[in-house]
């Protein structure tokens, strides 16, 4: 049962800071008080604990349990990226990732691009079966000009008023499918903070960020600058580029924290107020290697149990064979070609008969490890239910895709371009944007005024990854999901 009564679920945005005594004159006065908050991000459906991936949520859950026995205020966050990732969310189309954090015990979340991938309508529905808020302040619904969901919450903790506000990365207007955020506006992370620091500084004690923006050298609005810009944050809950901050990063006037990837970690902060100084905190992550001293919750892996029960219906059907390890690794296919890349790539080669094929290295979520290959695994690889999309390019226009895809290069990129039918040279320390030295087509360098024909994924061909050049042009086919195209191929 949640100790912490809702007073507030209507705002703008979110933000935090550590302020002196004056700036709590409007709030009621309390004692000296602690408030300890775990948090979570980027967890893709990793619900349970994996060799490759993180603790699960059984153990997640017990860690809860055993600090809320110890401590009188714990709140439990998650920054994004819950519901969409392996086939255990995906095939309820996240209702799965739903029911286990209800049963958990969250107290609230934000919504991280992926978790757009059902598409908005989708995203309300899982936000109504919450048993906890699900905030954002700067995403718009264009014909209401208002959020789509509540931009923060308010929680009494014992007298201690603690306020939570949204943010979600405005990349993701290109890090889902375009059509899942049609006639949605993200507005301006930066400016949208700054109004939920006027707003809600002088309502509560503590003022958390709950935000998936990131870090990392793909994000062009990142925590760090939202941090660094806006003063009032105490602390701001954060994810999207997967950094594993093990004491958390001072900024501006309060703390920045994010605890890896796929629950690999459990961020824990430790915070004191003062009506006297005001926030203090401190912040540490307690890792996977940490957890296997836990029990798991029963309760928890009992719910799991249930929904792989009615999964398996679909997931346990062998479709394949592998004799190698199929290297689908974040860090492997977003910095470089593998093997699997080069499968789907292939796979896209073979259904359409196209010159050219592309898959972005972000579409490519986990590896096959050698044995028979199941339905669920495949689809744990390709989980976006992307179908296939042929286009009629010019050469230029394939120059322009390779030089998107190794723009970053070589920092990990989802945007990095695995390709089939050809091959090419870059040097990398030219500028972005004019690397490509060399591009060869069937044994032939590519003639940038000639026409090919280009295979790729609908999420590209839609312009996502920043793949803009591919917008508007000539379809010359559509085919099935890139999960069963993959199959087939494997299978011949």
């Amino acid at each position: 049962m949640k100790k912490a009564k809702i007073l507030f679920r209507l705002g703008t945005f979110f933000l935090i800071l550590l302020l002196p005594a004056a700036a709590f004159s409007a709030v009621p006065k309390i004692n000296d008080t602690s408030l300890t908050v775990l948090h979570t991000n980027d967890t893709h459906g990793r619900i349970l604990e994996g060799k490759y991936d993180g603790m699960g949520f059984a153990k997640i859950s017990t860690q809860y349990q055993n600090i809320k026995g110890k401590d009188s205020n714990v709140l439990l966050l998650d920054a994004g990226d819950a519901f969409h990732g392996t086939t255990l969310v995906t095939l309820s189309e996240g209702e799965a990732a739903v029911k286990v954090m209800n049963a958990v015990g969250y107290d609230a979340m934000t919504p991280g691009n992926h978790d757009f991938n059902y598409g908005k309508d989708r995203l309300l529905e899982l936000a109504a079966m919450a048993d906890f808020p699900v905030v954002c302040a700067n995403v718009i619904d264009d014909a209401t000009g208002k959020t789509i969901l509540e931009p923060y919450v308010i929680l009494d903790m014992n007298g201690l008023l603690v306020g939570i506000f949204g943010l979600t990365t405005p990349e993701t207007t290109y890090k889902t499918h375009p059509k899942n955020v049609e006639g949605l506006t993200f507005r301006d992370p930066v400016i949208v903070a700054q109004k939920m620091v006027d707003e809600l500084r002088d309502k509560v004690h503590i003022l958390i960020a709950l935000g998936h923006n990131g870090v990392d050298e793909e994000t062009k609005i990142t925590s760090e600058m939202i941090m660094s810009q806006v003063k009032g944050i105490d602390l701001f809950v954060d994810g999207h580029s997967h950094t594993e901050m093990a004491e958390g990063i001072a900024v501006g006037s309060g703390l920045l924290v994010q605890a890896g990837y796929h629950d690999k970690n459990l961020g824990i902060v430790n915070m004191s107020f003062s009506m006297k100084s005001g926030v203090a905190e401190k912040a540490r992550l307690f890792t996977k290697e940490e957890s296997l001293a836990l029990n798991d919750d029963a309760a928890i892996l009992s719910l799991v149990d249930s929904i792989n029960m009615e999964n398996e219906k679909v997931t346990s059907v062998v479709v394949g064979y592998t004799k190698v390890l199929l290297d689908g690794e974040r860090d492997h296919v977003r910095t470089g070609s593998t093997n699997l890349g080069d499968m789907i790539c292939e796979a896209l080669i073979d259904v359409t008969k196209a010159d050219i094929s592309l898959q972005n290295g972000g579409g490519i979520r986990t590896s096959i490890e050698p044995g028979d290959v199941t339905k669920g695994e495949v689809i744990s690889v390709l989980p976006f239910g992307n179908t296939v999309t042929v286009l009629e390019a010019k050469g230029k226009d394939i120059i322009a895709v390779i030089e998107n895809g190794i723009k970053d290069y070589p920092a990990s990129s989802g945007a990095y371009c695995h390709m089939g039918g050809l091959t090419f040279e870059f040097d990398e320390t030219k500028p972005a944007g004019s690397r490509v030295t060399k591009v060869m087509v069937g044994g032939k360098p590519l003639n940038a005024n000639g026409v090919y024909s280009l295979a790729t994924n609908d999420f590209l061909a839609a312009g996502g990854d920043q793949y803009t050049m591919l917008t508007g042009l000539k379809v010359l086919g559509e085919f099935g999901t890139l999960d069963d195209i993959l199959v087939a191929y494997m299978n011949k």
